[in-house]
Parts: C-alpha cells; sequence; structure tokens
C-alpha cells in the first residue's frame, strides 16, 4: 500500500495499563501499552483469549477506563489514567464507531430506523436523519433490506447495518471487537472489506480485535498481544502508512 506522510494521530495509547482486583486478586489485564493509530489506518490486533484484546480496546472506546496511561484521540487529551478530561458520553457519540460481535441491532426497529435512531439521538432532525441513513445503507451496500427486521437480515447483512449504525455520526474511530466471529468466511471477508473501504474514503481509523486470519491481508498493520502487552517492537508503533 502506498506510503504518505503522517500528521495528527487518530488514536495515541501511552503506557496504559488496566489492572483488576487489588491485594492478592490483583490482575494486570493490560500492561503498559502504547500505541499510534493514523487516520484512514486499518489495524487487526490479535492474541490468545485472556491476552488484553478487548480490555484494551474498551479502554480505547472510553467505556472502560485505564488504571494508568493517556488517552489522546485527535490530538485531545481524553484520559489522564482513570480521570476523563472530557465528557465521555458527548465525545463518544462524536468522535468513536464502535462495533460488536454481535451486531446488537434494536430487534423491533427495521435496518433504516436502526441508523436513523442513532443520529435522532444526537439532535438531527427526523428527515435528515431518515436520509442519511438511507445513504449510508446504500453505500454499504444493503439499501435493498431497509424495511426489514433484523431477524428477516443474514448474519453479515446485520453486521452492515451495524457498520451504518457506527458510521452514523463521522467518527474518526473505529473500533470493532471480533465481528466476523459470528459469519462464514465470504461474509467474514466482505466486512472486513468494508473496514477498508470506510477507512480509505472517509479517513477514518479502524481498529479491529479478531482471531479471523483469512482476511489479515486486508490491514495496513497487524499487532499481536500477549498477557497483557504488545509483541512487537516499539519502533514500529510509530510507524504509519496512511496521511490524517
Amino acid at each position: 500500500m502506498e506510503a504518505v506522510s503522517n500528521s495528527t494521530p487518530a488514536i495515541e495509547v501511552i503506557n496504559l495499563t488496566k489492572i483488576y482486583g487489588y491485594g492478592h486478586t490483583e490482575v494486570a489485564a493490560v500492561k503498559d501499552v502504547t500505541l499510534h493509530v493514523a487516520c484512514g489506518e486499518t489495524v487487526a490486533l490479535l492474541g490468545p483469549s485472556g491476552a488484553g484484546k478487548s480490555t484494551l480496546l474498551t479502554a480505547m472506546a472510553l467505556i472502560n477506563p485505564p488504571t494508568s496511561g493517556r488517552i489522546i484521540i485527535g490530538g485531545e487529551l481524553v484520559m489522564e489514567s482513570k480521570q476523563p478530561m472530557v465528557d465521555l458520553r458527548a465525545f463518544r457519540r462524536c468522535h468513536l464507531g464502535y462495533i460488536f460481535q454481535k451486531a446488537n441491532l434494536i430487534p423491533f426497529l427495521n435496518a433504516l430506523e436502526n441508523v436513523q435512531i442513532v443520529l435522532e439521538i444526537n439532535d438531527i432532525p427526523p428527515g435528515e436523519a431518515r436520509q442519511r441513513a438511507m445513504e449510508l445503507l446504500d453505500y454499504l451496500g444493503i439499501s435493498h433490506r431497509l424495511k426489514n427486521l433484523p431477524e428477516a437480515l443474514s448474519g453479515g447483512e446485520q453486521q452492515r447495518v451495524a457498520v451504518a449504525r457506527a458510521l452514523a455520526n463521522e467518527p474518526s474511530l473505529i473500533l470493532a471487537d471480533e465481528p466476523t466471529a459470528a459469519l462464514d468466511s465470504e461474509r467474514g471477508r466482505q466486512v472486513m472489506e468494508l473496514f477498508v473501504k470506510v477507512a480509505r474514503e472517509r479517513d477514518a481509523a479502524v481498529i479491529v480485535v479478531t482471531h479471523d486470519v483469512r482476511s489479515l491481508d486486508k490491514f495496513d498493520r497487524i499487532l499481536e498481544m500477549e498477557d497483557g502487552r504488545l509483541k512487537i517492537p516499539q519502533k514500529e508503533l510509530y510507524l504509519s502508512k496512511i496521511k490524517c
């Protein structure tokens, strides 16, 4: 992939540690992790169960605060150890998109409404929200299923709706936790290709926790965690292939 000069990273994680419990029950799930990801860059995060991948991802998503370390998103310091430096709920709504292992769509809303509601929560007028939701679903190739409830969608289609929902507020950072775990190889690859499309065309950074080695060739960078630490040399953390 073509390399270009780097600018402000989409996200910087600096010396992040997450500890659960106290005293003899203390467990360090993430240990002194430093990571920089550029805008438009796609990163796969690998590792065995219990390696700390999901803990790191939820910390970056501002859901699970670290015990120590800093999180900087788009050049703005958002977490200093356990202390939020911004209104986390408002910041997440404006800057982050999160995709779970399961689509977690609202079962009584159709595909269009599942995306539209996210926009309306952020005070977008219903007409504009509906139009933007339709455009997103068309962009992701599922405009023919707008009126279908989640139960009438395939697993791959549900994940496309989930991706559209995550993109609704035009986030600069998209985080996905095992998004292809419940999909077959073809649909899983399609979802991974969507992340690349989004990163390239919308200049968003995409970080995906995955065990799915079938689509790793789609990513700009592959990182591996073990026992709460990144296994790659620290100097490689600062390499970027994509310009902000």
